[in-house]
C-alpha cells in the first residue's frame, strides 16, 4: 500500500504541454517514492509528451497550436483517471482495469504499457479529438494526426532497449524472434490509432447525450480487451511468467529505466 498521499496537484486540468510534462513528473515521482507501478505508462508517457513538443517548436506540424490542444486535452483524460483512481474514485473501466494490475506482481512491464495504451489510445484519443475541433474542421486534423505517429516511431527503440534493460534475455531472443517493435508499433501506431481516429468521426456529429452513450459503449469493450492484455491465454501467459521472474531491479528502478 502507498505512504505517500497522491498528490493534489493532479486534480487541476493541464492546460500547456509544459502542465502535462510536470503532472506526468510529478506521477512518476510519487510512484518512485510509493514502489508504485502506475509510473511505468506515467514515465513511457512523458516522453511523448516531451517528443511532441519538440516537433511542435520544429515546425512538423501544420496547426501547433492545434496539435498542443489535441495533446493537453488527451492528457488530461490520463491525469484526470489516474488522480481518480488513487483517490478512491471510479474513472473510466479501460482505466480502472490497467490502474488495477499495477497492484498485482506478475504482470510484466510491457504488459503495463499495453494496457496504458490500451485505455488511453483505444478510448481517451478519440474523445480527445472530437473535443479539439469541431466536426466540419475534423477532416483537416488528419494529416498532423498522422504525424503523431512519426514521433511513437522515433521512440519505440529506446522502449525496446529499456525493456532488454530490465530483462536481459530479451537482447537474444530479438536475434531469434524479432525485436519487440512490431507489436508496439502494430499496437499503439497502426491498428490502435486507426481505430482512434475512427471513433472521432463516430463521436464528432453526436450531441452530448449521444457522445456519452457512444464513449460509454466503448468503454466496455475496452476494458473486455485489457483482459486479452493481463490473461493472453496459457501459452503466452506461462511465457509472461518466466519473463517476470527474470525481470531484474526494483519497481522504482524499472521507472528509473524507462525514464
Amino acid at each position: 500500500m502507498s505512504t505517500t498521499r497522491f498528490p493534489v496537484s493532479i486534480a487541476t486540468p493541464a492546460r500547456t504541454i509544459d502542465d502535462v510534462t510536470h503532472r506526468l513528473t510529478t506521477i512518476i515521482e510519487w510512484s518512485k517514492q510509493n514502489n508504485s507501478r502506475t509510473g511505468y505508462f506515467a514515465a513511457l508517457y512523458r516522453k511523448v509528451i516531451i517528443q511532441a513538443k519538440k516537433g511542435i517548436e520544429e515546425g512538423l506540424f501544420d496547426d501547433g497550436p492545434r496539435i498542443e490542444r489535441l495533446d493537453v486535452i488527451f492528457a488530461n483524460r490520463y491525469l484526470q483517471a489516474c488522480y481518480q483512481y488513487q483517490t478512491g474514485q471510479t474513472p473510466t473501466q479501460s482505466w480502472v482495469r490497467a490502474f488495477d494490475e499495477t497492484r498485482h506482481w506478475w504482470p510484466i512491464v510491457l504488459q503495463h504499457l499495453l494496457l496504458g495504451m490500451n485505455a488511453h489510445i483505444n478510448l481517451d484519443l478519440g474523445i480527445a479529438v472530437a473535443e479539439t475541433v469541431p466536426p466540419a474542421a475534423l477532416p483537416g486534423l488528419k494529416s498532423d494526426f498522422d504525424k503523431i505517429n512519426q514521433i511513437l516511431a522515433s521512440l519505440v527503440g529506446g522502449v525496446q532497449n529499456e525493456l532488454a534493460e530490465i530483462w536481459p534475455t530479451l537482447r537474444l531472443l530479438n536475434r531469434y524472434l524479432g525485436s519487440v517493435d512490431t507489436s508496439l508499433i502494430n499496437f499503439s501506431m497502426v491498428k490502435a490509432r486507426d481505430a482512434a481516429w475512427s471513433f472521432a468521426e463516430t463521436l464528432s456529429p453526436l450531441t452530448l447525450e449521444q457522445r456519452q452513450q457512444e464513449i460509454a459503449d466503448k468503454d466496455k469493450a475496452i476494458a473486455l480487451f485489457s483482459s486479452v492484455i493481463s490473461h493472453p491465454g496459457f501459452t503466452a501467459s506461462f511465457l509472461n511468467k518466466i519473463i517476470r521472474l527474470g525481470e531484474r531491479g526494483t519497481t522504482r528502478q524499472h521507472i528509473e529505466i524507462l525514464e
